[in-house]
């Protein structure tokens, strides 16, 4: 494939904006190339500047669990942009996103959106501390939490795939109130609990780990995370920025059956645009401004354009048997994938829930941060350029997930299953 213009608009880009990218994965240095710049996408595919059309497992790192450019939620954004795209004020919009989010997620009785992920996660523990006088966060090595400064201590994602332990501008003030320990260990996470717990404000994980790749919690973990906390007072976080509206209406606290205090949201729940919320018990959230002393704002919140994407998606979701049929497609398309590297004989661990995936290049399973590290990068970085050259295009990291969206069709996953075994047998050559 020629992508001449990518390169260019790549050069271009990088006098302008730092690395070229506003995310830094995107620049795609763990795989070894340079990132294809995407100018349209439609359903299951994404085309580039130079008109080179790719099968789309990336989803914008989630959000299009539709696929890309669904006719209602693209119908419903026009409309709703005619009149107007942003108000600084409240919107019926935002009542109506609100409802059908306090509806479809089993913990949540109130909730306040927020622009990121980022965002929602960062108010959460603000919101935690607040309630509870407590100053510790408790996280769990690999999950990432977007980049606020108490969650980029032993972090996944971009930090996990540029190799960066930490960052640079974190005080030394704010990493000491955050504890981070081994995600799927639970004798580890009660010893270290009961030791500080007269301080611990709360404990955050992502339900499916997916920062470190796709990562499953073992039998009876959060389960147990629920039992210690309640037990000791501890606001349990469940960051679904991933998970929420992914794996069930309801999230992977509807999944599992699991319900936590406090919820952060993203990604799906805008429809595609940048959206984010927290919620959660009211007795809790009561305490958010203007109701209580815990300040949070923000001028873009509850964006109009942003509603009505979500609230276009949310009804789509609610159509029977679509998550059924969903993670159907996903089976059947892991089961596939993993008969490939069975009868080539090739060290892959792919590990998946519902319609979320990662195949790591790893001779035993993963199963949390230490076993992640042993996948072989490098050979990842081979499969990923050997894909994008047959028109697939997957994450540019070892180190985060595959979706599958309602949009991948049989012909699209059978080519993806073809170049696969295509690009394995390569690898293999070696």
């Amino acid at each position: 494939m020629k992508r001449d213009i990518s390169e260019e608009m790549f050069r271009q880009a990088r006098k302008v904006i730092p690395g070229g990218v506003n995310s830094p994965v995107r620049a795609c240095r763990s795989v070894g190339c340079d990132p294809v710049f995407i100018k349209r996408a439609q359903g299951a595919s994404v085309f580039d500047v130079d008109d080179n059309e790719y099968i789309d497992f990336v989803s914008s790192w989630g959000p299009m669990i539709l696929g890309h450019a669904h006719p209602a939620v693209i119908r419903t954004i026009s409309a709703t942009a005619a009149g107007g795209t942003s108000f600084g004020a409240p919107t019926p919009s935002e009542v109506e996103l609100a409802a059908m989010v306090v509806e479809a997620v089993p913990s949540i009785e109130k909730v306040r959106f927020v622009n990121s992920g980022t965002e929602a996660t960062m108010s959460a523990i603000r919101l935690a501390r607040g309630y509870t006088g407590r100053n510790i966060v408790v996280k769990f090595d690999g999950c990432y939490h977007g980049h606020a400064d108490s969650f980029l201590v032993k972090a996944g994602s971009g930090l996990l795939t540029l190799g960066i332990p930490g960052s640079p501008g974190v005080p030394e003030d704010i990493v000491k109130n955050t504890l981070s320990l081994p995600y799927n260990n639970l004798e580890i996470l009660e010893s270290s609990l009961r030791q500080k717990a007269s301080n611990i404000a709360c404990v955050i994980i992502e339900p499916v780990a997916g920062n470190m790749g796709c990562v499953l919690p073992a039998p009876g973990f959060l389960e147990g995370v629920r039992r210690i906390t309640k037990e000791l007072g501890i606001i349990l976080i469940f960051d679904e920025v991933i998970t929420g509206f992914r794996l069930a209406y309801g999230g992977a606290q509807e999944y599992y059956g699991i319900l936590p205090d406090l919820t952060c949201l993203g990604k799906i729940v805008g429809g595609g645009l940048p959206v984010g919320a927290y919620g959660g018990k009211a007795e809790i959230m009561d305490c958010v401004a203007p109701d209580g002393p815990v300040y949070q704002a923000g001028t873009l919140s509850g964006n109009p354009l942003a509603m009505a994407a979500g609230i276009a998606t949310l009804k789509e979701l609610q159509r029977v048997d679509f998550y059924a049929e969903l993670n159907a497609k996903a089976a059947s398309f892991a089961e596939q994938l993993n008969g490939i590297s069975k009868s080539l004989g090739i060290d892959v661990q792919l590990n998946r829930v519902g319609s979320l995936m990662t195949g790591f290049f790893a001779g035993g399973p993963v199963y949390d941060f230490e076993s992640a590290m042993q996948a072989d990068t490098t050979r990842y970085a081979q499969h990923y350029r050997q894909m994008l050259e047959k028109g697939i295009y997957l994450a540019p990291s070892q180190f985060e997930v595959a979706f599958i969206s309602a949009a991948h069709s049989g012909k699209d996953l059978d080519k993806a299953v073809k170049m696969t075994e295509w690009s394995f047998k390569k690898l293999l050559d070696v």
